[in-house]
């Protein structure tokens, strides 16, 4: 199947959120035929071996999302 070639130069930021859009909404309609890559089960399973462990730490979803914000403003 041939790789379709887009304008990524000639689009605006807008047109290209729009066409990322549609293709997760595209892949996600049908999330069994999206086969995860090995090394994320590795990831996860250090995440869980980490909270298990009590390594991991938490913070409320309001202050992670100011934190990402003032990190990438």
């Amino acid at each position: 199947m041939a790789v379709p070639i887009l304008p990524l130069n000639e689009m605006s930021i807008d047109e290209k959120l729009q066409t990322m859009e549609a293709l997760w909404e595209n892949l996600s309609a049908d999330p069994a035929g999206v086969e995860s890559p090995a090394w994320h089960e590795e990831v996860l399973r250090e995440r869980e071996r980490k909270i298990a462990s009590g390594e991991a730490k938490f913070i409320e979803w309001e202050k992670a999302k100011a934190d990402i914000l003032r990190q990438t403003s």
